[in-house]
């Protein structure tokens, strides 16, 4: 018997083979550097540090009418990336939003804010003559009463925090 000779297929089936096995290792590192990407980023190290926010020192005004008064609350952030407060809200206050106290004039009045920027490692603190918390049509409230207020931060998202009712002096 004598020897088959080749089929004319095989060296253009040798050359696939070789070339697919000399993609492979390209390919199974660009794999492995998407799984190891992914990891990384799931994991939350990559991108920008977190916002780290606490809010403390809440407190809100008796009021002195039935028409408004104003809540304040000091913000710490002790992480390396700014945060913003958005809004606020609570069940027990039936309108809130954030706003600061402009003088024209002699005359002083409330104006909203669309939003307050708390920078990396810094604190905010809310006060009659900066950016407070104004309250409208607000519930009875006497010294000492406690309501719950949630904070809505861009990125730490609803903070909720305790507001004792304090007199109406600065």
């Amino acid at each position: 018997m004598s020897p088959v000779p080749d089929s004319p297929a095989s060296p253009w089936r040798h050359g696939v083979t070789g070339a697919l096995r000399a993609a492979l290792v390209p390919l199974a590192a660009c794999a492995a550097a998407l799984l190891l990407l992914t990891a990384y980023t799931t994991t939350g190290a990559a991108g920008d540090p977190p916002a780290r926010i606490s809010v403390g020192n809440g407190r809100i005004f008796a009021p002195l009418n039935a028409a408004t008064t104003a809540a304040f609350f000091d913000i710490t952030n002790t992480g390396a990336a700014a945060d913003t407060l958005e809004s606020v809200s609570s069940p027990s206050l039936r309108v809130a939003m954030l706003g600061r106290n402009v003088s024209k004039d002699g005359t002083g009045r409330m104006e909203p804010v669309q939003s307050l920027v708390v920078p990396a490692r810094s604190e905010v603190r809310m006060t009659p003559f900066t950016v407070d918390v104004m309250v409208l049509d607000p519930p009875l409230l006497n010294v000492g009463d406690t309501i719950s207020v949630d904070l809505w931060f861009r990125t730490s998202g609803r903070i909720t925090v305790e507001a004792e009712t304090v007199p109406a002096r600065w």
